[in-house]
């Protein structure tokens, strides 16, 4: 197939270091390309990838410093245009950028699948369901919890090329929380659940500007020489905290529709405990590769008995059904679904 992926252009493809949905685009890019496929990337230019890449913009948007790199700004509409324009070329094209795109998807003749990697909104959702000619993609089953006006394809989990990653057996008695300091992925709580254990936690998370009077009011006044925020980590110095973390806490306060931190924590052999919200029962098997948990008593209560997770047992779910090999059976099964029925 002649397949094109449009990534966001907030990170490069895969990203030096935050950046979930374009890990999780560069391992399906090259799962499919190994598998024979004529694959274009339309991404930064300073991505990395097998495939044919389409370049709008030279860097990532955040590294250049665009305001508002994740919403609507002219590299964005430029890179979505440009990927469209030359619809004829491929196949199928598969789109990573809605809601932005959804106008110009909707009127693209070639057929269409687009994964939705960010949260349904009552805003979002009139667009879904009014501009639903081309079918979306959910990455979890609770992502997709009101489904009615929206052209559904299916689930397909995130996944990985996680083979890897190091495991570690023996863990080291800090607890890790990684990803973005926000009041939505709970920083305050995993804070709160560490010094309640006087435990030592380690904080390897971005901060951005919008969360700033967040980091100010509730997380700098709590740091200290056992709450320690390491800031921003690439991928070498992530794995290798969860490879040696007792467990990885993840007490998000939404429907988080999916938490790749979550399967990656797991292939290192880091159990998770995570608040029981959107995806998260879907990706932590509780009691297997960590435990899914109601508030911060019961994260406390988790955490204490952690030693009960069999480490190797929790790499070995992750790598089984978080793969990127998984992940790219599920795309190519839904591509040829469309194809086949000769409309998208």
């Amino acid at each position: 197939m002649r397949i094109a992926q449009i990534a966001p252009l907030a990170e490069r493809v895969p990203p030096k270091q935050y950046g979930g949905t374009e890990r999780m685009i560069y391992a399906l890019t090259e799962e499919l390309v190994e598998r024979g496929h004529n694959v274009t990337l339309f991404a930064t230019g300073d991505s990395t990838t097998s495939a044919e890449l389409h370049a709008c913009s030279p860097r990532s948007l955040r590294e250049a410093r665009i305001p508002d790199p994740y919403g609507v700004n002219y590299p964005t509409l430029l890179n979505i245009g440009v990927a469209y324009s030359l619809q004829n070329e491929f196949d199928i094209i598969h789109d990573h950028t809605s809601p932005i795109s959804l106008p110009t998807a909707n009127i693209a003749t070639t057929p269409v699948v687009l994964t939705v990697h960010g949260p349904f909104t009552p805003e979002n959702r009139k667009l879904y369901s009014r501009m639903n000619k081309h079918p979306v993609v959910t990455i979890s089953k609770a992502q997709l919890f009101q489904p009615g006006g929206i052209n559904h394809a299916g689930v397909v989990y995130n996944g990985l090329a996680m083979e890897g990653y190091p495991f570690g057996p023996k863990p080291e008695p800090y607890l890790l929380f990684v990803g973005r300091i926000s009041a939505e992925k709970g920083v305050h709580f995993a804070i709160e659940v560490a010094q309640e254990l006087d435990m030592r936690l380690i904080i390897a998370a971005k901060l951005d500007a919008a969360d700033e009077s967040y980091f100010q009011t509730y997380i700098k006044p709590r740091l200290s020489a056992r709450i320690e925020w390491i800031g921003e980590v690439d991928e070498a110095q992530r794995n290798s905290l969860m490879s040696k973390a007792k467990c990885f806490l993840h007490p998000v306060t939404w429907r988080e529709p999916f938490g790749l931190t979550l399967i990656e924590a797991a292939a290192c052999g880091c159990p998770v405990v995570a608040f029981n919200r959107g995806s998260i029962p879907e990706i932590v098997e509780h009691g297997v590769t960590g435990f899914a948990v109601g508030d911060v008593e019961e994260m406390m209560e988790a955490v204490e008995k952690i030693d009960t997770i069999d480490r190797a047992a929790c790499r070995e779910r992750a790598l089984s059904v978080f793969s990127a090999k998984k992940m790219a059976d599920g795309y190519e099964e839904i591509y040829k679904k469309i194809l086949t029925s000769g409309a998208s």
